[in-house]
């Protein structure tokens, strides 16, 4: 037991000193690929501007009574419901037509989020795009529609818009911080994995110390290398 952890002690030494001689390279490495995917993302990946809207769920018309805490209960479970009726065809369709969209309604469904917001009765709409007026456009045409479907096909309940379509000033994605560091991270372990793999299948002696350790043999003697 004592020699196996002697030689694993060993063999991590030899690969940090392995890493320690390639630093250069591998520093080098990093920041060439950190650098790289920098400009893929400035310059090759479009930048997305979210749309996103509010709006409340509640399971009565009628408003002036006190909501009880079941009630309240009930609306939390019906956003789950509502987000799917928020991206069917019968929300979407309508969208598409009113606001003449290019897009298919494949595409549309799949680039509209509706998510609860912190487990409450109020579910958030949003929607990415190039262009931040037309995913504020969309998302406003989204709540003019929904309302009135949902009404219709639950039959009971009611959603109402609690903040309009707004859209951020700063892009959304991609992020630039995270796809660099990514890009830089990826690098240095591919460098990281070629120094060990070229090490891995070199079966040179480099030093006495190689020949004691891999062959168990004791060095009689060294001959200098002398210009």
């Amino acid at each position: 037991m004592q020699e196996r952890e002697y030689e694993q002690e060993i063999d991590l030494r030899e690969v940090f000193l392995l890493l320690k001689h390639n630093l250069i390279a591998i520093v080098a490495t990093t920041l060439v690929s950190a650098i790289v995917g920098l400009m893929i993302t400035m310059f090759l990946i479009t930048p997305q501007y979210e749309a996103s809207a509010t709006m409340i769920v509640n399971t009565r018309q009628d408003q002036s009574a006190t909501v009880t805490n079941d009630q309240i209960t009930s609306a939390k479970n019906l956003v789950s419901t509502y987000s799917i009726i928020v991206r069917s065809d019968t929300v979407l369709m309508p969208v598409i037509n009113n606001l003449k969209l290019s897009e298919t309604y494949e595409e549309l469904s799949k680039k509209v989020v509706v998510s609860a917001v912190d487990a409450t009765q109020v579910m958030r709409i949003s929607y990415q795009n190039p262009d931040p007026q037309y995913a504020k456009t969309v998302v406003q045409e989204i709540t003019k529609v929904a309302p009135g479907v949902i009404q219709d096909m639950v039959e009971a309940g009611s959603v109402k818009v609690i903040s309009e379509a707004r859209v951020g000033t700063e892009p959304v994605s991609p992020s630039i911080k995270k796809n660099t560091a990514i890009a830089g991270i990826l690098g240095m372990a591919l460098i990281v994995a070629v120094v060990l793999i070229k090490e891995l299948f070199n079966n040179t002696f480099k030093t006495s110390e190689d020949i004691q350790s891999r062959l168990g043999l004791t060095v009689l003697g060294v001959i200098p290398e002398i210009d």
